[in-house]
C-alpha cells in the first residue's frame, strides 16, 4: 500500500559565497570552514568581529591643558578602540567592499580603518626556535604525518629557522600535502602544538610562545653566545682559577688563552690543542659534526674535541675547564704527569662561573611569524584602484595590522607582510578548504588620504555603530596602537595638521 505519511519537506539550503568552495550549507548547519552558517536560511559568520582598547603600554602624562581636565586617570587611554578584522568576514568573490570600514576620531584627525579577513593562498610561517642542538641541515624537508610542509632555513645566533607553508606546499603538490600543510599552518597561527620531523634530523614539538621539544625533550635555555662570544664574557671571571678553559660550540668553538681576551689579561699559553679547523686566534670551526650534544655538537664526552697537549707549552696540574654555550654541560680535569686530562673536583668559583653562564642564557622559545602576501582582490575591497593602497602603504600614508597587532611590511612591489601571532588575538585565524588560511588584515588611514585612493567612501560608519562591548579584548602584552601617529608619515611631514 502506498504510503500517505506526509513527509517533512528538506531543509532548503543557502550557498555560501565567502570563499571559492561555495559550500551548500543547510538550516542550522555550517560550512566547511566552520566560520559562516545557515541560522534560518541567513548567512551568518560564526565568530563575532572582534573589537581590541588600545594597545599602548602608555602615553604621555597631560598632553596639555585642555587633556588634563578631561583626563579619568586611564594611562593606556583604554577608551580608545580599534576594530579588527577578526571575525569580520571576506570580500569574496573580490568585487564587494571590505565587511567594515569605520571611521573614528583620533586625537581630533578622523581616521579610517578598512578590516577584512584576507583568504591567503600565498602564505606561510617564519618559526625561529631557540635552541643550539642540530635539528637538521639546511634545506632539509619539515615533515608533518609524512607529508612536505616545507624546510630547514639557516642557523641564526642561537636559533635555527624553519620556512613552512607557501603557495608550493599549498596548492603545487598532492591534495593531502595541501590539507596537511594548511591544518600544521592554522594550529602553529592559532598557538596549537605541532609535531614534526625533519629529513635526516630531529623531531620536534613547536608551540609559538613555549620551549621546543627535541626528539622528546624539552629545551630550556638559549644559549648565551658562540664559544668565541662566551670566552669574551667570562674570561676575567676565569682569571686566576683555571689556567685553560676550552667552550665547546658547533660553531665556534672558544679557547681562552688563544683568544684576545686571554692575551690581554697576561694568560700562559697553555698547549691544550683541539680538533677542527682554526679561524683567528682562540676560535675553531667544525671541532665535532653537528647534534644534540655539547653546544650543538654531536659530543658527549668533551675530551673527544681535544688533540695530545702540546709538551713544549703544557705543564703537569694544569687546571682545564670544559663547559658548553648553556653551561648546562661541564667538566674539569687536569694533567697528569704524561699530560692526559684526569676528571677532577670542580672548584666553587668556577662552578659559579658555569652557573653564571646559565644564568645568563634566555628561556628558549618558538617563535611564530605569519607571512602573507595581499593580493589584489584583497586590495579591491578598499580600493576601486588596488595599486594606490599599495602605493599608500609604502610611503607611510597606510599604517598595516594584522589583528591589530603590528605588521612589518616588506620592501618590493606588493603588499607582503608579517606579523609575530603572539601578538595577536587568540584563534585570529582560520582556513577554507581550497586550502588557504583566512587572516586578519587591517588599513588605518586618514579619511582624505582613503578618499584620495578611491576608497569605499559611501560604505564608511562611524566606529559606534559597530561596537560590541561583549567582544571587545586587550592585545596581549600590549601592542601598539594602530592608530598613533607616530605610524604615519603624515605626522612626521605635516606636524599639526588635522
Amino acid at each position: 500500500m502506498p504510503d500517505d505519511t506526509p513527509r517533512r519537506p528538506k531543509p532548503e539550503k543557502i550557498r555560501c559565497d565567502a570563499c571559492p568552495v561555495m559550500c551548500y550549507i543547510a538550516d542550522g548547519k555550517a560550512g566547511a570552514c566552520d566560520r559562516y552558517a545557515n541560522h534560518g536560511g541567513e548567512l551568518v559568520r560564526l565568530d563575532p568581529l572582534t573589537v581590541i582598547q588600545s594597545g599602548a603600554r602608555a602615553v604621555a602624562f597631560l598632553h596639555d591643558d585642555a587633556q588634563a581636565q578631561d583626563w579619568d586617570g586611564d594611562v593606556i587611554q583604554g577608551d580608545r578602540t580599534f576594530v579588527t578584522a577578526v571575525g569580520a568576514g571576506t570580500t569574496y568573490p573580490d568585487y564587494k567592499p571590505a565587511p567594515f570600514i569605520v571611521s573614528q576620531d583620533v586625537e581630533g584627525v578622523d581616521m579610517v580603518t578598512v578590516v577584512t579577513e584576507g583568504i591567503f593562498s600565498y602564505c606561510g610561517v617564519k618559526v625561529k626556535i631557540d635552541t643550539d642542538r642540530h635539528i637538521g641541515h639546511e634545506r632539509a624537508v619539515v615533515r608533518v604525518d609524512g607529508e612536505a610542509i616545507g624546510h630547514v632555513m639557516t642557523s641564526e645566533y642561537g636559533s635555527k629557522m624553519l620556512s613552512l607553508g607557501g603557495v608550493e606546499h599549498l596548492t603545487g603538490g598532492s591534495k593531502k600535502e595541501g590539507r596537511v600543510t594548511c591544518d600544521a599552518l592554522l594550529r602553529l597561527c592559532n598557538r596549537d602544538a605541532v609535531e614534526m620531523q625533519i629529513d635526516g634530523g630531529a623531531t620536534l614539538v613547536v608551540q609559538a610562545g613555549k620551549p621546543p621539544v627535541i626528539n622528546g625533550a624539552p629545551e630550556k635555555l638559549m644559549r648565551v653566545g658562540c664559544g668565541s662570544a662566551t670566552i669574551g664574557m667570562f674570561a676575567k671571571q676565569w682569571e686566576g682559577h683555571v689556567d685553560e678553559v676550552i667552550v665547546v660550540d658547533d660553531h665556534i668553538t672558544g679557547v681562552l688563552t688563544e683568544h684576545e681576551a686571554g692575551k690581554q689579561l697576561g694568560m700562559r699559553p697553555s698547549g691544550i690543542r683541539i680538533n677542527g679547523r682554526r679561524s683567528t686566534p682562540g676560535r675553531y670551526f667544525q671541532v665535532a659534526e653537528p647534534g644534540t650534544g655539547w653546544g650543538g655538537t654531536d659530543v658527549d664526552d668533551p675530551l673527544t674535541v681535544l688533540r695530545p697537549a702540546d709538551p713544549k707549552n703544557a705543564w703537569p696540574g694544569l687546571r682545564l675547564l670544559m663547559v658548553s654555550t648553556t653551561g648546562e654541560q661541564w667538566a674539569f680535569f687536569t694533567l697528569d704527569e704524561e699530560l692526559q686530562p684526569q676528571p677532577a673536583d670542580i672548584t666553587p668559583p668556577l662552578l659559579k662561573t658555569c652557573e653564571r653562564i646559565a644564568e645568563n642564557c634566555e628561556p628558549s622559545l618558538c617563535s611564530v611569524l605569519f607571512m602573507g602576501g595581499a593580493g589584489g582582490s584583497l586590495r579591491a575591497g578598499v580600493t576601486e584602484n588596488p595599486v594606490r593602497l599599495t602605493h599608500s602603504v609604502k610611503d607611510a600614508l597606510t599604517y598595516v595590522s594584522c589583528g591589530g597587532a603590528e605588521a612589518y611590511v616588506w620592501p618590493g612591489g606588493g603588499i607582503t607582510f608579517m606579523a609575530d601571532v603572539m601578538d595577536m588575538p587568540t584563534n585570529s585565524f582560520g582556513y577554507v578548504p581550497t586550502p588557504a588560511l583566512v587572516a586578519p588584515i587591517e588599513f588605518t588611514l586618514r579619511a582624505e588620504d582613503y578618499a584620495a585612493l578611491g576608497g569605499h567612501t559611501e560604505h564608511v560608519q562611524p566606529v559606534d555603530s559597530v561596537l560590541n562591548p561583549e567582544i571587545r579584548k586587550v592585545l596581549p602584552q600590549g601592542g601598539p596602537d594602530p592608530h598613533t601617529r607616530q605610524h604615519h608619515r603624515w605626522s612626521h611631514s605635516r606636524k599639526g595638521r588635522k
